[in-house]
């Protein structure tokens, strides 16, 4: 399978070749968990994505900061949000602190299709890493938030 790094040359610069293999890992999971998702499970990996998030905040979400932790356009969020509604998973609810502004919570519903995929998706996670030692995925996991620091500095906008 042909991926980001495939093209990479040894003469590339290692700033560009880390690039290529951090999207190549990062394809390859989300990939996997896309699979592994749609042979078990009732929802799709937005959709468990936005389960996810709305199960760290139980009193609900406003729509721009789902946006902001999913890290798409609002108008990703609305069109998912509204099939979900339409499911029975999300309930929208008038935010009682800006009565212009809608809430987003998971039903009860949602919380049961969430608890029902969590262990599972938690557990591919598991897997796809487990030939890695611990003490290197700590490691990464540090560097990664080095990488991420690194990136929020250099933005310009």
């Amino acid at each position: 399978m042909q991926d980001y790094e495939t093209d990479a040359r040894e003469d590339d610069r290692l700033e560009l070749r880390t690039w290529l293999r951090l999207i190549t890992c990062c394809n390859l999971m989300e990939r996997e968990i896309r699979v592994r998702l749609r042979d078990s499970a009732t929802v799709t990996l937005p959709q468990f994505d936005l389960l996810a998030v709305l199960a760290r905040a139980p009193d609900g979400l406003v729509m721009g900061d789902i946006s902001r932790r999913l890290m798409v356009t609002n108008g990703n969020v609305t069109a998912l949000v509204d099939r979900l509604v339409r499911e029975g998973l999300l309930v929208r609810e008038v935010n009682p602190r800006d009565r212009r502004a809608l809430v987003v919570r998971l039903s009860e519903q949602g919380w049961h299709v969430f608890h029902t995929v969590a262990p599972a998706h938690s557990e591919w996670i598991d897997e796809l890493m487990r030939q890695i030692p611990r003490d290197k995925v700590e490691a990464l996991y540090d560097l990664l938030a080095d990488l991420k620091l690194s990136v929020s500095e250099a933005r310009t906008g």
